[in-house]
């Protein structure tokens, strides 16, 4: 099985689930936001429901992990240190810190623009990984690529119903962005020692019991929450989405190059911005020329990339 995630059929495929996955999260939070109560509410309640969300993630994670590997899914003994380490670490940047902003932000972002701008993350990554990090060779594709993606980011934020930029809203999820590419560096660089299925349980346990934490420090408990039938499904596909997502995109990161997995993130915008119109109602935004135009940009720099990563696996056949 292993053999075929380095296919590049196998890599669209698993990459697009994962998107979809990711894709949905966007309309359904604002949707258990109002499900729950906490539209309206403050900062802490958000977080506290961030929390709960990832504590129930590593859970469905760390048991369908054991199951798979017949046995209770725990860092080895003899780089026990070293594991929560690297666990604690991959999640601060992977839930932490992205979506401490990620939930904030979205609550003051429309979910349209909130997927646009999360789009950005896939050229977050090659910068990091080519300019920063050297772990590949920036080429001139590559940078065309990136270019014509951040035009389609400006584009979103330029004129109309949706001009402006607040520090609170897309500025915000812009954080989550950076935080979303300092996760993915750390995740190749883990997940090719093999510590992935740990990793993506531990992980969403620890951050969520720490975004939990904030949650009540910042009050969260003592606002009013609804709990309904249907607000506890959304949160349970949710938790679903997280792990499961992160999970198939540790795998693609393990067995490919880093710029060839995270070219596919213009699959998050797109999800985003026709599940939000689906979803929420938002179809004179996802449907704009401005959209329209920012999501074709976004789309023509992940393809100019992805095709100068697939050229010269070709010749080499």
């Amino acid at each position: 099985m292993t053999r075929y995630l380095n296919r590049i059929w196998a890599v669209v495929l698993l990459a697009f689930i994962s998107c979809a996955l990711w894709g949905s999260a966007f309309p359904m939070i604002k949707i258990g936001y109002g499900q729950f109560g906490i539209t309206d509410s403050g900062a802490g309640a958000k977080i506290l429901f961030a929390g709960v969300r990832f504590i129930i993630a590593g859970v469905l994670a760390w048991l369908a992990g054991s199951l798979a590997q017949k046995r209770p899914l725990l860092p080895e003994k003899g780089r026990r240190a070293a594991d929560w380490r690297r666990v604690m670490l991959l999640s601060l940047f992977q839930t932490i810190l992205q979506y401490f902003f990620f939930y904030l932000g979205l609550a003051s972002c429309t979910g349209v623009k909130s997927s646009i701008i999360n789009g950005s993350g896939a050229f977050v990554v090659i910068i990091l990984t080519t300019l920063v990090f050297r772990m590949e060779k920036m080429t001139w594709k590559k940078l065309a690529g990136c270019i014509l993606g951040f035009a389609g980011i400006i584009l979103i934020n330029l004129g109309g119903d949706m001009s402006g930029f607040a520090w609170n809203g897309e500025g915000f999820i812009f954080m989550t962005v950076l935080s979303y590419a300092g996760s993915t560096i750390l995740i190749k660089r883990f997940t090719g020692e093999g510590a992935d299925p740990v990793m993506s349980s531990l992980q969403f346990v620890f951050g969520g019991i720490v975004l939990s934490l904030l949650g009540l420090l910042m009050g969260g408990a003592s606002e009013q929450w609804s709990f309904t039938g249907a607000g506890f499904g959304t949160l349970m596909w949710l938790s679903f989405v997280s792990a499961a997502a992160y999970s198939l995109w540790a795998v693609l990161l393990k067995h490919n190059p880093v710029s060839r997995v995270a070219v596919f993130g213009f699959l998050n915008p797109v999800c985003g911005v026709l599940l939000s119109a689906l979803l929420l109602g938002e179809t004179e935004q996802a449907f704009s020329l401005r959209s329209a135009g920012a999501l074709a940009l976004v789309c023509l720099g992940i393809f100019i990339v992805n095709f100068e990563r697939s050229t010269p696996e070709k010749q080499s056949d």
